[in-house]
């Protein structure tokens, strides 16, 4: 059983846990996920692990709520425990120092983007972070990522803080500078990361996605989180989560995660209605 020591809501619908488990949180490397059950037959669902205190034992786990598990687990208050955790999988990101580094973060993005950022600026790279979201009461992890960054740049598509921009603006201009950055990681919605390579593409600048909101099963076994990256078939699970943005095949990879919108969109007005009638009694 492993307890939920810390809640925090971050915005109308995300939430951070720091729970305990303290091997995951020793073992743990950025890009790295955890699977988790809330009971013996509910689905399994992965989530990336947004940071981690080896000394405390606890790792931290950011997600927005969307199906009926998330919601559930979003309901889960300080002291309750996750039944089933299991950690750390995935491919770990590759770090090393390499000049300046950009990340770039959209939405809840922003979460498994923080671990990786952090392990960049401890490699002694120079830091530059750029997030973005629909308007200012959507973004996280601000002070975190201003922390930690030698540059900090925040996009709004409503212009309710920071620029009104789309995060591939500010990255053009990074990429056109008399010194571009030698890497540029991306982590968001899949069409915010087509368009980030897209813009890194010309300058031949290497750009790191992670493909994680398509990962289902979490261990390669239902084959539903499959990629084509350079021609070839990879699962997200077990050969990422993280892939070269520009070998990544953005177009099917749409197609395919659009395949669970309408199951989505039910599970999350059902939970909401569900939620709505229990505080009523």
């Amino acid at each position: 059983m492993h307890r939920i020591m810390r809640k925090q809501q971050l915005s109308a619908e995300v939430f951070r846990l720091e729970v305990a488990a303290p091997e995951i949180a020793r073992e743990r490397q950025p890009g790295q996920f955890v699977i988790l059950q809330l009971h013996d037959y509910s689905e399994r669902i992965p989530l990336t692990i947004a940071d981690a205190d080896a000394a405390a034992g606890t790792i931290t786990l950011i997600f927005q709520t969307v199906g009926r598990t998330t919601h559930l687990l979003a309901d889960l208050a300080e002291g309750e425990a996750i039944p089933h955790l299991v950690g750390p999988l995935g491919q770990p990101t590759h770090i090393e120092q390499v000049g300046t580094v950009v990340c770039v973060g959209g939405g809840i993005g922003v979460a498994p983007l923080h671990p990786i950022a952090q392990g960049f600026k401890q490699a002694g790279n120079r830091l530059v972070v750029i997030m973005g979201a629909r308007s200012k009461d959507l973004l996280i992890l601000e002070d975190e990522m201003r922390a930690m960054a030698d540059e900090l740049v925040i996009c709004t598509d409503d212009g309710s803080y920071g620029r009104q921009d789309l995060v591939t603006a500010p990255l053009l201009e990074y990429c056109q500078a008399a010194e571009p950055p030698a890497a540029v990681v991306a982590i968001g919605p899949p069409v915010m990361m087509k368009f980030c390579a897209q813009t890194t593409r010309p300058f031949a600048i290497p750009t790191t996605v992670s493909l994680n909101t398509i990962m289902i099963d979490g261990t390669g076994m239902c084959g539903g989180c499959r990629v084509n990256v350079g021609g070839k078939t990879l699962f997200t699970c077990v050969d990422g989560p993280e892939f070269d943005g520009h070998a990544v095949d953005f177009d099917t990879l749409i197609l395919r995660l659009g395949a669970y919108k309408a199951r989505e969109a039910e599970d999350h007005h059902r939970c909401h209605l569900e939620l709505g009638l229990e505080g009523a009694h």
